[in-house]
């Protein structure tokens, strides 16, 4: 009987991941530079000016023709037009946690992630759970229902970004064998652009936005959102297309731990014992997939070297 092959760590893919989750963890202290806009305002920014930045980069990378088959194939825009919502959810979230004084439950989100990661792995690829993971997703499960009990209310913002960005991520590594990073990402970008510039325009003649009254600065900063989330996102799909989901879950501890150490550390944002246990049982469970993950790698590759 043959062996599983296993799929080669691609160092370029190592390395956009690691430079994606590093700039996602210190985006909370980014977006405090945004304020009075509010989450709505900020996002639609962020898709308008993340298409010009896209723009910029397929010219430069010279891959409009990669653009353009992605948008001719029925299968490829269905597939990105359904990450294009499931990542505006994920922002819209992201920046309402952050701007509310949810940065920790932000984390939270992030942290939970990579389980979300692996259970999707496994109900959408079919991918087996081994005893480990199994204890893992219930260990996360408790973390929940602990916090929900001791807070008081359900982490929902935890919650959604967990599972929002967990399947945009299983999205983008299917459709990112074929498209590449930018490409991909353009056509994400393309899809929200009506909504985004229907917004700002309906906001601007309303008297109600932010953009150009409160300082160069907040304008400049707006319009660095195309820049400082696009970056993040092309290192992501670029990383998703050359790595294993599993390798793209374990990547994504570096973000959540930024958030964490800024929401209490910089941002001096509350944490009862509730949140602390929780918290505690979700590190339990990443420490117990990282187990299940290193022996599970050492396993395969005696399997192959016989």
């Amino acid at each position: 009987m043959t062996a599983p092959s296993t799929p080669t760590l691609d160092p370029r893919g190592l390395a956009n991941g690691t430079a994606a989750y590093l700039l996602w963890g210190i985006l909370p202290l980014y977006f405090t530079l945004l304020v009075p806009a509010g989450p709505v305002e900020i996002i639609a920014h962020r898709v308008l000016w993340s298409l010009v930045f896209c723009a910029v980069v397929l010219t430069v990378g010279r891959a409009w023709g990669a653009f353009v088959t992605a948008l001719r194939s029925g299968r490829t825009l269905g597939i990105l037009a359904v990450a294009a919502v499931l990542l505006a959810v994920n922002w819209l979230t992201f920046v309402y946690g952050t701007l509310s004084g949810h940065v920790v439950d932000a984390a939270l989100g992030y942290f939970i992630n990579p389980i979300v990661t692996v259970a999707l792995a496994v109900l959408v690829l079919r991918e087996r759970l081994r005893r480990l993971q199994w204890v893992a997703l219930g260990v996360s499960a408790a973390a929940v229902v602990v916090i929900t009990i001791g807070v008081g209310r359900l982490p929902w913002v935890a919650l959604t970004l967990a599972f929002s960005f967990g399947i945009y991520g299983l999205l983008k590594n299917r459709v990112g064998r074929s498209v590449g990073a930018a490409p991909s990402l353009a056509v994400e970008t393309l899809v929200l652009a009506p909504l985004a510039a229907g917004y700002l325009l309906w906001l601007t003649a309303s008297g109600d936005g932010s953009f150009g009254h409160h300082g160069a600065g907040q304008a400049w900063a707006l319009v660095g959102t195309g820049v400082i989330t696009a970056l993040p996102l092309l290192f992501f799909g670029e990383a998703a297309r050359r790595l294993p989901l599993s390798v793209v879950g374990m990547l994504q501890y570096l973000a959540p731990i930024l958030q964490f150490l800024i929401g209490v550390i910089v941002l001096h944002e509350t944490m009862p014992p509730a949140r602390w246990w929780g918290f505690g049982l979700v590190w339990v469970a990443l420490v117990l997939l990282t187990v299940d993950g290193v022996r599970a790698g050492r396993a395969q590759r005696r399997l192959i070297s016989r």
